[in-house]
C-alpha cells in the first residue's frame, strides 16, 4: 500500500477532528473563566465549522478519490493472497456453480467456472489434492501450558486408500427395478460408512446385493444413497441404481414432492389433533454435535397429527416431513416439550423402559418413478419392538 496515500487522508479526517477537540476543551475553559470570552471563542468555533465545511466541500472529490484508490489497493492485495493460497479455495453462488476460484482449486480441478461442485467432484480423483491436504493428524501429545522451548510433535500418516468392501446381508427389500431399491431398514443398522463404520452398514449390504448397478454420484462410502435415516431410526429409504435415477431423485426431495410419514411415539400428552412445526434446524450453538433450532439455520417444516393417545402419558403419532433436515423430526418435536420417546439425545436422559434409541419408524415413502413418470407409494409395518411397546404404554 503507497504510504503517501495513506497519510493524506489520515490528515483530511484526522486533522479537523483534534482542531475541533482541541478548541472545544479551551472554549469549556474560558466559560469558566469569563463568559464573554467563552461566548467569542464559541462564535470563533462555529466560523472553524463552517470553514472545514467549505474546505471539505471543495476537496471532498479529491478525498473520495483517494478512499476509492486506498480500498482498489487493498482489494487487489486480498486478491493476490487468496489466489496464491496453498489450499484450495472457491466462491459459489446460491445455486452452488462456481463463480470464483484460486489456483491452488484450478490445479486439481481445472477450468471450472460455470460448473457446479457435484459435477466437479464427480470424478475428482483424491491423488491430485496436495500431500499436505489429504494427510489428516492422528495424533497429537501436548501439554495444557506450553511455555518457550517445549516441542510439539504432529505425526502425519501416510494417506491410505479407503476400500468399502461388500457383505452379504439378508436385507428386507420391499420394491426394486432397475433403477431403484426400496428397502426397509433395521434397527441398530447404518446406512452409509463413516468413521467408525465401515462394515456392517447398508451400504455394504447393498454393494453385495447390487454388484456394480448403484449410482455414483455422491462417491465410493456413499453409493446409491441418495436420502438416509438415523442409526436407530427404522422403516423404509430408497436407493438409486443409476445417476439418471440419482438425480430424478433428489430433485424430488430438492423441491419437496416426496411423501415421507413417520410413526414415533413422544413424551406428553398432544393435547391438539395436528399442528405444524416451522422452525430453522442447525448446529446448536450450546453442543455442536447436535443441531437445533437457530435463526440462520435451514428452512424445516414438519407436520403431526395425533394417532392414539396412550394410557402411560406418552402420544402416538404420524409426522409428515415437508423438508429432510438432519434429526428434524427428533429436533421439532423436542422444541414443542414433545421428545421422542427413547431419545436419548433430545429427550430426557433416563428413561424407565429399556429401548435402543429413540422411538421412529419411517414408515410410508411416496415419488414419481425416474423412468416411468408413475406416483409409487409403499408402506412398511411396524418393527415387533415397536408393537410391543405400543401395547404396553396403552394398558
Amino acid at each position: 500500500m503507497d504510504i503517501m496515500k495513506k497519510t493524506k487522508i489520515e490528515q483530511y479526517l484526522q486533522g479537523p477532528l483534534w482542531a475541533l477537540l482541541i478548541l472545544a476543551f479551551v472554549d469549556i475553559v474560558f466559560f469558566f473563566l469569563d463568559i464573554r470570552c467563552g461566548v467569542i471563542l464559541a462564535v470563533s468555533l462555529v466560523v472553524f465549522l463552517v470553514f472545514q465545511m467549505i474546505i471539505y466541500s471543495r476537496s471532498k472529490q479529491e478525498i473520495i478519490k483517494e478512499c476509492m484508490d486506498f480500498m482498489f489497493e487493498q482489494s487487489q492485495v486480498q486478491n493476490y493472497l487468496l489466489q496464491q493460497l496453498p489450499v484450495p479455495y472457491a466462491l459459489l453462488d446460491g445455486n452452488g456453480m462456481i463463480i470464483w476460484s484460486n489456483n491452488a482449486f484450478h490445479k486439481i480441478v481445472g477450468e471450472n467456472r460455470g460448473k457446479s461442485l457435484q459435477q466437479i467432484f464427480q470424478n475428482l480423483n483424491r491423488n491430485l489434492l496436495p500431500s499436505d491436504v489429504t494427510h489428516s493428524i492422528s495424533h497429537i501429545e501436548y501439554k495444557k501450558k506450553c511455555k518457550e522451548g517445549d516441542k510439539i510433535t504432529l505425526q502425519i500418516p501416510e494417506p491410505e486408500e479407503l476400500e468399502i468392501f461388500p457383505e452379504k446381508m439378508d436385507l428386507d427389500i420391499v420394491y426394486e427395478d432397475r433403477d431403484v431399491i426400496l428397502i426397509n431398514k433395521p434397527k441398530n443398522m447404518v446406512v452409509h460408512p463413516a468413521a467408525g463404520h465401515y462394515t456392517g452398514t447398508l451400504v455394504n449390504g447393498l454393494m453385495a446385493h447390487c454388484k456394480d448397478d448403484l449410482s455414483g454420484i455422491n462417491g465410493v462410502l456413499r453409493p446409491g444413497i441418495v436420502h438416509r435415516i438415523d442409526k436407530d431410526t427404522t422403516g423404509i429409504l430408497i436407493v438409486c441404481k443409476n445417476d439418471m435415477a440419482h438425480q430424478s431423485i433428489a430433485k424430488q426431495l430438492y423441491d419437496h414432492s416426496i411423501t415421507r410419514k413417520y410413526h414415533a411415539i413422544v413424551y406428553g400428552n398432544i393435547k391438539e389433533e395436528e399442528g405444524t412445526v416451522n422452525a430453522p434446524i442447525g448446529r446448536s450453538l450450546k453442543d455442536r454435535k447436535k443441531m437445533g433450532i437457530v435463526m440462520d439455520g435451514k428452512h424445516a417444516v414438519t407436520h403431526y397429527k395425533v394417532l392414539r393417545r396412550l394410557k402411560k402419558g406418552f402420544t402416538y403419532i404420524e409426522c409428515q416431513l415437508e423438508t429432510g433436515r438432519t434429526h428434524q423430526i427428533r429436533v421439532h418435536m423436542a422444541s414443542i416439550k414433545h421428545p421422542l420417546l427413547g431419545d436419548d439425545v433430545y429427550g430426557p436422559k433416563k428413561s424407565k423402559y429399556t429401548l435402543e434409541g429413540q422411538c421412529l419408524h419411517a414408515k410410508v415413502l411416496g415419488f414419481v418413478h425416474p423412468r416411468t413418470g408413475e406416483y409409487m407409494e409403499f408402506e412398511v409395518p411396524l418393527p415387533e419392538y415397536f408393537e410391543k411397546l405400543l401395547k404396553k404404554l396403552d394398558q
